[in-house]
């Protein structure tokens, strides 16, 4: 875990770096790929994904080491070619894990949050899941195991690889020639998050291109269908806690309504977005029909909103920051604080970036929680001893934040008091 937060802690701003870049870029062409909203959701989402990750909160069914103890038949030499051969086996794997998540009911939660984005753009490329809290991909990787590739090459390879898949979500660049035929290219993968019929489940390769070749999953870009991108049952939220619990919730409501009690056991494993007949009749769901007109999801938004959206984005990635530059100094449960309250703070600040008005309590609640912590410990979870500049700096972010939430509730509240009292006028 401290190895995967100290590489987070140099990929993030290599991240930041590369989204500014390709926002200056959208600019100067004058086509730009990123909303404000859609931006801090993206990015927020990575946020949370990052401190599940880091923090270890997932239950592992079966680990890799014990598969290798028990399966590993040939010994390769540390080489270059054991190397290659962990890579084409974590790609293998890796495929294979993206099509269950397509093609399965209940794995389409774990990846649906990915997909929620309607830009396509270095930044949706942030949004991971934090509810895949069992982790079974080791049992994808029987070929790496039987073969013998040591535990500690796969956790070098597995992070580089999971990091290579960040730069082909861009809409900038077009097709790249003869290395269509071989990696993953951003319109290959434009492909992939498009919602058209012609390109639904299609293109599911991580960096080799060859398996959706191999296995009959892959689908050129083509001039003439302009990918739509999104889900084609909206998620229509900012918030990503919220996104990563819808799919999942859907189906628990459907096998609680169903009278079919084989519907209520299979519908976990049927395709993705299969309904028992029953429930799909008395509660239907609308879904995207018309990719090229249906209404995006947009929520009015104030200079003050949107200023406010970005100071926390920003915030919430510099407390990240500090956890991580932090993190072998701190314990377990001091991490564990540290890290849920960037977590709460994401829930916050996005649940009024929709509008919804028990957001500005969960933003005043959480900052008077905060600043009560900082004023009778002294403290923020042992970050004082550690980085006494950063601990100083979280006073003044939940400083702000309190005085500007509760700026924005009065200016909120004045603004409906005075809309009804004029509609009483009329």
């Amino acid at each position: 875990m401290e190895t995967y937060a100290t590489a987070l802690l140099y990929a993030i701003p290599l991240f930041v770096v590369l989204l500014l870049i390709e926002f200056g870029y959208g600019a100067l062409v004058k086509k730009q790929t990123y909303t404000v909203m859609d931006t801090v959701s993206s990015i927020s989402s990575g946020l949370v994904n990052v401190i599940k990750d880091s923090l270890g909160l997932v239950v592992i069914l079966v680990s890799y080491p014990f598969l290798l103890d028990y399966l590993a038949i040939f010994q390769l030499q540390n080489t270059w070619l054991l190397w290659l051969v962990a890579f084409v086996a974590i790609d293998f794997a890796g495929y294979w894990n993206h099509r269950l998540s397509h093609r399965v009911n209940i794995f389409w939660n774990q990846h649906v949050i990915h997909h929620s984005s309607e830009e396509f753009n270095l930044a949706c490329a942030l949004r991971q899941s934090i509810s895949n809290v069992f982790g079974y991909f080791p049992l994808l990787l029987l070929p790496a195991a039987i073969l013998g590739v040591p535990n500690e090459i796969i956790a070098v390879i597995a992070p580089v690889h999971l990091f290579a898949q960040f730069w082909y979500h861009t809409q900038h660049i077009g097709k790249m020639g003869v290395l269509e035929y071989v990696i993953v290219t951003p319109s290959q993968h434009r492909v992939h998050h498009a919602i058209n019929p012609e390109y639904i489940d299609k293109n599911f390769g991580q960096i080799l291109c060859i398996w959706d070749r191999l296995f009959g999953s892959f689908q050129e870009e083509l001039a003439e269908i302009p990918p739509q991108y999104g889900v084609l049952k909206p998620a229509a939220t900012w918030n990503p806690v919220l996104i990563n619990f819808q799919h999942v919730w859907r189906i628990c409501k459907d096998a609680w309504r169903t009278k079919n009690w084989l519907d209520k056991l299979r519908i976990w494993v049927m395709p993705t977005g299969w309904r028992p007949a029953d429930v799909q009749e008395q509660y239907p769901i609308e879904i995207v029909t018309d990719v090229y007109g249906f209404k995006r999801y947009k929520t009015p938004f104030s200079n003050a909103l949107k200023g406010y959206s970005m100071f926390q984005m920003i915030g919430a990635t510099a407390l990240l920051l500090l956890l991580f530059s932090s993190f072998s100094a701190l314990s377990y449960v001091q991490l564990l604080y540290f890290g849920a309250a960037v977590f709460i703070a994401v829930y916050g600040y996005t649940t009024v970036m929709d509008g919804v008005k028990y957001g500005y309590f969960i933003e005043i609640a959480r900052s008077a929680l905060a600043l009560g912590i900082l004023f009778f410990t002294s403290n923020w979870f042992g970050l004082r001893e550690v980085n006494p500049e950063g601990f100083y700096g979280v006073v003044v972010y939940y400083s702000i934040t309190v005085l500007w939430v509760m700026y924005m509730w009065i200016m909120n509240t004045e603004g409906i008091f005075h809309n009804k009292m004029n509609s009483t006028a009329v």
